[in-house]
């Protein structure tokens, strides 16, 4: 016998979902169970679905009459984070050791069913609204390629996603039309020297000094080159070497980079590149003895697209949240932020938005940043982040022509009328 969702209140169903969501998180690309529990409540809702992305789920709620497709999309996976016990968690702490939802994707999940209840509850709407619970949003190259790959967005018209931030205050919402998220880029160096022990440098080329060289020359000629609001450059990892007296034959190093915008990205691509060049003529000593030495290994993965929300679509946002939600604290120009979201790959195809919904809430001790061992979520928000969803799609499928431009809104209708 199937469970009756609609015995319980929606917002107390909400919060058990996300609580019961946030005890079981698993790694990108192994949510396996979180995929059996998605397919569970959806089964329970009466609503079709389908697996996609090996461990995500496709699903659709159709309106009673043709129109456009909306999607909605949650992410599913969890961190390597282990979580610590706080006043707050103790009902739904992660059970699963050594890995936690520590960047809201438990409340993410949570909020998307809600607003499936409420599309099951008010069925006359024109049209379909499509939801993607996508996997691996955390690793790069992303789950969301995998869905696109494997039709997830056929015959979407628009597509809207959701993110729970400690950026700002409780409830409140953050908009951007626009570049509003970083592009995130990995880039990854084998110096290769000439290993001996180290009372004898002259009979050594050493690694670790043409490391640190190149370090301290690509910062310094990208602050020559770029404005400091463009990009952030970190490195994450440099390892080499075993013995302390002996100068090791290799040394790796392990950064990233984010921008907003490709040209950036490629001024960065060709600076790492120049910096390796220098400091790999610097230490070249003649010699066959040092024959093939120094030299370097590079690897530059792309990895997610700067996040773009169509701006035609995020005013229309905007203006609707003001009228359906007076009450509602709305920044129309959040700030970019140099975080990173692999949703940028559906907005490429198709025009729509990503919403920030604040969570802090100092009162509560909500306070942690994402990826945090203690981060939490003010489930008060949950309600509202369902309400929003549901709200802005249902819009959409009465009136596409607020959202998309006029090109794309007569691209829809003639395909409706052939439909």
């Amino acid at each position: 016998m199937r469970d009756d969702p609609s015995a319980e209140s929606l917002e107390a169903w909400i919060i058990r979902l996300r609580r019961e969501f946030h005890q079981y998180p698993e790694l990108s690309f192994k949510e396996y169970d979180t995929q059996k529990r998605i397919l569970k409540v959806l089964g329970e809702l009466g609503i079709e679905s389908r697996k996609i992305a090996d461990t995500g789920v496709l699903a659709r709620i159709r309106g009673t009459m043709p129109g456009p497709c909306i999607a909605l999309r949650t992410d599913t996976d969890g961190l390597e984070v282990q979580e610590e016990l706080t006043e707050r968690n103790r009902e739904y702490i992660s059970r699963n050791d050594g890995v936690m939802h520590a960047c809201g994707h438990d409340g993410h999940m949570a909020m998307l069913f809600g607003a499936a209840r409420l599309f099951l509850e008010n069925r006359d709407f024109p049209g379909e609204v499509r939801l993607i619970f996508q996997p691996a949003e955390e690793i790069p190259p992303g789950g969301s390629e995998r869905v696109i790959a494997e039709g997830g967005l056929e015959g979407v018209d628009a597509v809207m996603g959701m993110h729970i931030f400690t950026t700002h205050e409780s409830g409140s919402v953050g908009l951007r039309p626009g570049p509003f998220m970083a592009s995130t880029n990995r880039f990854e160096i084998i110096f290769k020297g000439k290993g001996g022990h180290i009372s004898l440098p002259k009979k050594c080329i050493d690694p670790v000094r043409m490391a640190v060289d190149f370090i301290n020359s690509l910062y310094s000629s990208l602050d020559e080159r770029l404005e400091q609001d463009k990009y952030v450059l970190g490195v994450g990892r440099i390892q080499g070497g075993a013995q302390f007296n002996r100068i090791p034959d290799s040394v790796g190093v392990l950064g990233s980079y984010r921008t907003f915008d490709s040209g950036t990205t490629a001024i960065i691509d060709r600076t790492i590149k120049e910096c390796l060049d220098r400091v790999k003529q610097k230490y070249v000593k003649p010699g066959e003895e040092f024959s093939g030495f120094p030299d370097y290994e590079l690897d530059i993965l792309h990895g997610y697209p700067v996040l773009i929300n169509d701006p035609f679509f995020t005013n229309a946002v905007n203006l609707k949240l003001q009228e359906s939600f007076p009450e509602l604290t709305i920044y129309p120009e959040i700030e970019k932020t140099f975080a990173a979201e692999d949703f940028a790959s559906y907005l490429q195809v198709v025009p729509g938005i990503f919403i920030s919904l604040g969570t802090l809430n100092q009162k509560k001790g909500i306070v942690e940043i994402n990826h945090s061992c203690t981060f939490d979520i003010d489930e008060d928000i949950l309600l509202k982040g369902t309400e929003i969803f549901y709200t802005i799609s249902m819009d959409f499928l009465k009136h596409p022509e607020k959202y998309l431009n006029s090109q794309k809104c007569h691209d829809l209708h003639e395909y409706l009328e052939k439909a």
